[in-house]
């Protein structure tokens, strides 16, 4: 049996016997009930000689693997967005990259593809106008549209520091949906994710902002796939989805509720966009293709228990759930160190990291529990845990 030593939240060292049973993971097609991205991480180069505040350096072999690994379990994947570090250490000139090379292995290998444009290639010390944002989106639009891809058009920290009230937003959303060329996935990221987007939409009350999204999602529903929201309030993502307008895609980016919002009511129900699909995407993909096959049990039964890992990733100073996502990757072998692009390896705790550990062990999501075992050891050993 094996086992190691972890540090438990207390101080204390406790033994752990590894008992999960680790899923199955075999290529499959796509779901057909639902529509399900996984927000992909990115790969960290850290042999390159380079101060981690200035530049980020990025594997793009592995990084590129990851996304083959993703499409081979028939999940979609969403790229360049706060997953893959967006504002936390990949620039813009480096999610460029991103987002060419990753259209490129898409269309080789017929994988389904969206990626963010925003505004984050902006200097966050100038004086900005609305003209200056509404041009910002356009430019990162069309970059990823010139290149044959789809768009999800990012909530921007420039607006939300510019715009003075609901006006702003609804003059900058209208002109840049007035031109993009297809439908668009929109996203309304809460600040519990980034602080720099308090009061988006205009209002700190979320009933306020929420009507004010839907005034311009029903102005340009010819011009919107669908909307994103993560607010991490189960109650709010069904009173929006309701109100949608026909055709429009509620994407649950609720990574607390996934699965009873996945699953809804009938015909009301979220597809997803989710940072969690990430980690836990060997589960996602079954529990989706056991949707599809009416087995709501078995949906229900491979979700539940990756809720609490979920939550335990994506709890509070909740934008730092990258290094959790990034650390399960690690331990299952699909990148050689724990290393991430701005050092944000070190915004968890070894306690906090031990505990995921855990969490993924009852979710069945160590994929080879021996090696698993061995990396986390070399993890507790340079943190002077023996």
């Amino acid at each position: 049996m094996l086992e190691l030593n972890l540090p438990t939240p207390n101080g204390d060292i406790e033994t752990y016997r590894v008992q999960g049973t680790p899923l199955s993971i075999a290529p499959t097609p796509p779901a057909q009930s639902r529509v399900a991205y996984a927000a992909a991480h990115v790969v960290a180069d850290p042999t390159q000689d380079v101060d981690p505040s200035s530049s980020s350096p990025v594997d793009w072999a592995a990084t590129l693997a990851y996304r083959r690994y993703l499409w081979s379990l028939g999940l979609a994947v969403a790229e360049a967005m706060d997953t893959a570090q967006r504002g936390m250490g990949l620039d813009w000139k480096a999610s460029q990259e991103l987002i060419r090379l990753s259209i490129a292995e898409a269309k080789a290998c017929g994988g389904l593809l969206a990626c963010g444009a925003g505004t984050d290639h902006l200097d966050p010390r100038a004086e900005l106008t609305l003209g200056d944002i509404e041009r910002a989106y356009l430019e990162q639009c069309a970059f990823v549209e010139n290149l044959g891809g789809r768009v999800i058009l990012m909530a921007s920290r420039a607006l939300a520091r510019v715009a003075c009230g609901p006006d702003d937003y609804a003059q900058v959303y209208d002109k840049v949906l007035d031109q993009v060329s297809q439908p668009v996935i929109l996203h309304w990221l809460g600040d519990m994710f980034d602080p720099a987007l308090q009061r988006y939409w205009g209002y700190s009350d979320v009933q306020r902002a929420m009507d004010v999204c839907l005034d311009i999602l029903r102005r340009h529903a010819d011009k919107v796939d669908g909307i994103k929201i993560s607010l991490l309030d189960a109650n709010l993502e069904v009173q929006m989805r309701r109100q949608l307008p026909p055709g429009v895609r509620m994407y649950t980016g609720d990574d607390f509720n996934y699965p009873d919002l996945i699953l809804g009511q009938g015909q009301e129900y979220s597809h997803a966009l989710l940072g969690i699909f990430d980690a836990i995407a060997p589960a996602a993909a079954a529990a989706l293709h056991a949707l599809d096959e009416g087995d709501v049990a078995r949906f229900q039964g491979l979700l539940t228990p990756t809720i609490p890992l979920s939550r335990h990733i994506f709890r509070a100073p909740t934008r730092f759930y990258k290094t959790g996502v990034v650390f399960l990757a690690y331990l299952n072998g699909h990148q050689r160190h724990f290393r991430m692009v701005g050092g944000m390896e070190s915004m968890r705790s070894i306690p906090h990291l031990a505990e995921v550990f855990r969490l993924a062990d009852a979710a069945g999501l160590l994929h080879d529990p021996e090696l698993a075992v061995v990396r986390m050891r070399k993890i507790l050993a340079v943190a002077g845990v023996e």
